[in-house]
């Protein structure tokens, strides 16, 4: 399975990526191994799951350009919120 996922940060950041190993990544995320998330604390906000690399990275793009990102930014807002991250 490959995974596209959301992490925010504490200070509000967003990184949006994809890995076959998504507990991995969260964690490499958090130890400061990922240079854009290096030095923050991030928490993951959503994932979805595929089982083709090819489609995962296909979101991927698709969701780091404007509309999809738009629309996945509204769907996640109230739990964004709840952890105080909007």
């Amino acid at each position: 399975m490959y995974y596209v996922y959301l992490l925010v940060s504490d200070t509000s950041e967003r990184y949006i990526g994809y890995t076959s190993d998504l507990r991995k990544r969260f964690q490499q995320h958090n130890r400061g191994v990922t240079q854009s998330t290096k030095g923050k604390r991030g928490y993951l906000a959503y994932y979805e799951a595929y089982a083709s690399k090819e489609d995962a990275m296909r979101r991927e793009t698709r969701l780091k350009d404007g509309r999809a990102k738009h629309h996945l930014l509204r769907r996640v807002s109230r739990s964004l919120d709840f952890l105080g991250l909007k």
